[in-house]
């Protein structure tokens, strides 16, 4: 058996995180009184969104500039006035309160922890990773589950995998795989960690970074099949 570690991304590897974000963003506008219209709503918020966790990845943004930048942002794009501080505590609320599993995330963690230890690694905010994850049905079978709030670290910093492995005593590090659908969190920090890498890429994006992954799969339960034959 090559790998004995396997450190699992969280949202969009394992759990629907587009789902999750949706109920958080309409249910918050409904308590501000505002009419959710989700073709204009969701996309605008979901481009600033992206557009800001990509600069919390390169550290040009803290995460405390980000749980509230965000909401300014969407209330000056939108034309509708609200205070962003009071918007980003109810989003948060409503979000740490939404987790949704793939259909096969489940079995396949069940599976896997048999023979395999299992860690989270997530760039996210503490409060809810921690519900969302934490009290989810697949958070019992993860030896850790790392958050970068709490770490002081996000990925790709590979400092947050040395974070994570320290209670594991491992210095082998072809021991360990990490798999996850982000190329520039997941694989960069795998590959800045030295570590083999797993991309999940369920839409077949074409691969336009430079990043070369160790393996490539468009199925989640097709790790299963990587640790077969590794």
């Amino acid at each position: 058996m090559k790998y004995e570690i396997l450190i699992f991304d969280a949202d969009e590897t394992l759990f629907d995180f587009r789902k999750s974000e949706e109920y958080a963003i309409k249910n918050t506008l409904i308590d501000f009184n505002i009419e959710y219209k989700r073709e204009e709503h969701l996309t605008i918020y979901k481009d600033i969104n992206d557009t800001l966790w990509r600069e919390y990845e390169k550290g040009n943004i803290t995460q405390k500039e980000l749980k509230i930048k965000r909401f300014k942002i969407l209330s000056n794009t939108l034309n509708i006035k609200f205070d962003e501080n009071e918007f980003a505590k109810v989003y948060i609320k409503y979000l740490s309160n939404s987790s949704f599993l793939y259909k096969n995330s489940l079995p396949l963690v069940k599976d896997l922890h048999i023979d395999y230890k299992l860690l989270i690694i997530t760039n996210g905010l503490s409060n809810v990773q921690n519900n969302r994850i934490k009290k989810s049905p697949i958070g019992k079978y993860f030896e850790d589950i790392i958050i970068s709030e709490e770490a002081g670290f996000q990925k790709p910093n590979p400092q947050i995998f040395e974070y994570a492995l320290r209670k594991f005593n491992k210095t082998d590090k072809d021991k360990i795989l990490m798999i996850g659908d982000s190329l520039t969190s997941d694989i960069k920090g795998g590959i800045n960690f030295g570590i083999d890498t797993c991309w999940f890429n369920p839409n077949k994006l074409i691969n336009e970074t430079g990043l070369n992954p160790t393996y490539e799969i468009s199925d989640i339960t097709e790790v299963k099949n990587i640790l077969k034959e590794a």
